[in-house]
């Protein structure tokens, strides 16, 4: 009888040493058990938050949770979402790392580019590797970025709008400016003559245009659960789950291997400039393949003349390289769809007039400095980066070594344990109330008629960019571009919106519009007699 009950008092022991462990404790006697938990599950699996960002509505469902519940949540049995400038500061302004979350999926040729990597200190390394190329001297002052501009925006975007003023057809402008932010972003890192230009090619540009972003908007799986996707990746089992990947096979486009191509070209480029002493036009040097390349090579001692990139420098740039160009044009091809869908509202024309107005006089809309310092301008741009983030979602990071104390609304304390999954979202913080005003409503006048105080207020809580030493590294070169591009359309344009039913926001960590029937914005164009420049 004693031989018989052994295994039944182990197996009786193991079931409450489990439940203790998988229930008991995260739900009662963690520190985390102190916050309200956005779903009555959240104490003890992850299950309801990975579903939320399997179906793409986390955010939407975090920021419902932080409405109802107060700043700082409880989302998973080790994973906390705030919602207060204090939370914010904690997280990331004291610098807290980052984990697999990212490297998942932004890691590419095997490489982790700075976005990804873990370490800040490794981080830190990179970015001072990268120079000041985007620093906001260095582009306000850049020919390099002057040239790219003129050529992609004055030489290839405006007499495209122009044609289809003159005709009076309408355009899908989510693929336009798709077109644009990639040309742009390669032209920056590559140069003109080893980049692209999709802006002439409008039907290669929507076919790559609706590639990539049906890729990009189901990050979650590989990001969430790596094995599992890599395993049903192997076994041909991924389609059948996420059908979209599977659906469009138009487009045969592998975007590593693009990017590679480019890459060898800027490389031609450098050399030849070595050979002979002189860099050819300004629009061609590759700005920052030629820094990265300088720095790496110093590095790696490998910049004796003749001598070969190693094989591992040239797929660590192109890693690199690879994340700036399709985070720009990803992000970038997004604000201008929304700032385009909501200047072109019947309700919102005044502020095409007012923008208009304002930069009908400029001579050349490429001129970054002159731009900077329009406030229309900048104030449509922030109020549209303000309601429509283009990375609205969770910025993951991870507690120190040394927990991390935060504050619950009542007076009290909480000591998150090292390794909680801690973050912040910028849908939220845009849409905070008592910063932001009827905070659904596209109000750029919030941005010129405020008081000194409230202004201040508004750039504490604006997170577009990040915040922290890890914040976007590309946030100037991403105002110049978006600035040049709105002064030069709505200088000589005004659009009419015909179509922007597919405008609905993912509900993921990006925010891009979701698309009805395949359309996202169509508009309307028409020239203005008295600024268009005969394009």
């Amino acid at each position: 009888m004693v031989a018989l009950s052994t295994p039944l008092l182990a197996t009786g022991l193991l079931f409450i040493l489990a439940f203790w462990r998988w229930v008991v404790q995260p739900a009662f006697f963690s520190p985390l058990a102190k916050l309200p938990s956005a779903h009555w599950s959240a104490a003890l699996s992850s299950l309801w938050i990975f579903h939320k960002r399997f179906l793409q509505k986390d955010t939407f469902a975090v920021h419902d949770a932080h409405v109802r519940l107060g700043p700082i949540l409880r989302l998973a049995p080790n994973e906390v979402s705030v919602n207060s400038l204090e939370g914010v500061q904690t997280i990331y302004g004291r610098s807290f790392e980052k984990n697999n979350w990212y490297a998942n999926v932004f890691s590419k040729y095997g490489v982790r580019p700075a976005f990804a990597m873990s370490s800040n200190s490794e981080h830190s390394r990179r970015k001072r590797a990268m120079g000041n190329v985007y620093a906001k001297s260095t582009l306000f002052s850049s020919p390099a970025l002057e040239s790219i501009g003129r050529t992609i925006i004055h030489d290839r975007l405006l007499p495209r709008l122009g044609d289809l003023a003159r005709t009076g057809e309408v355009a899908e402008f989510y693929d336009i400016f798709a077109a644009l932010t990639i040309d742009y972003m390669v032209a920056y890192c590559y140069g003109l003559k080893a980049g692209c230009d999709l802006v002439s090619q409008p039907e290669l540009a929507s076919k790559f245009a609706k590639a990539y972003k049906t890729r990009v908007k189901y990050v979650s799986l590989p990001q969430e659960v790596p094995g599992l996707t890599s395993w049903m990746g192997r076994r041909g089992i991924l389609p059948w789950v996420l059908p979209p990947l599977a659906a469009d096979r138009s487009l045969d486009w592998d975007p590593e291997a693009w990017l590679l191509e480019m890459q060898d070209k800027a490389e031609e480029t450098v050399e030849r400039a070595e050979r002979e002493g002189k860099h050819g036009d300004v629009g061609d040097w590759p700005t920052v393949y030629a820094q990265l390349r300088s720095t790496l090579h110093t590095e790696q001692q490998t910049d004796e003349p003749g001598k070969r990139m190693p094989a591992h420098t040239r797929l660590t740039i192109a890693s690199e390289l690879d994340d700036h160009v399709f985070a720009g044009f990803d992000t970038g091809s997004m604000v201008l769809t929304y700032l385009a869908w909501e200047i072109s509202k019947l309700e919102n024309v005044v502020w095409q007039e007012r923008l208009r107005d304002e930069v009908a006089s400029l001579a050349d809309s490429s001129n970054a400095k002159t731009l900077d310092g329009l406030p229309i301008l900048h104030a449509v741009l922030m109020e549209t980066l303000r309601l429509h983030a283009p990375v609205s979602g969770n910025q993951v990071r991870v507690t120190p070594f040394t927990g991390a104390v935060f504050n619950v609304p009542g007076g009290a304390t909480v000591t998150l344990p090292p390794n909680t999954r801690v973050h912040a979202q910028a849908w939220s913080l845009h849409r905070n109330p008592s910063v932001f005003p009827d905070p659904e409503r596209w109000s750029p006048a919030r941005w010129l008629e405020s008081n000194e105080e409230q202004m201040k207020d508004m750039n504490r809580w604006f997170w577009a960019f990040g915040s922290g030493s890890r914040m976007c590294t590309g946030i100037n070169l991403a105002m110049i571009e978006l600035k040049s591009v709105t002064a030069s359309i709505w200088r000589d344009f005004t659009t009419e919106l015909v179509d922007g039913a597919g405008m609905a926001h993912n509900g993921g960590y990006l925010a891009g519009p979701l698309g009805a029937n395949g359309k996202y914005l169509t508009l309307r164009l028409k020239a203005v007699e008295k600024t268009f420049r005969g394009i």
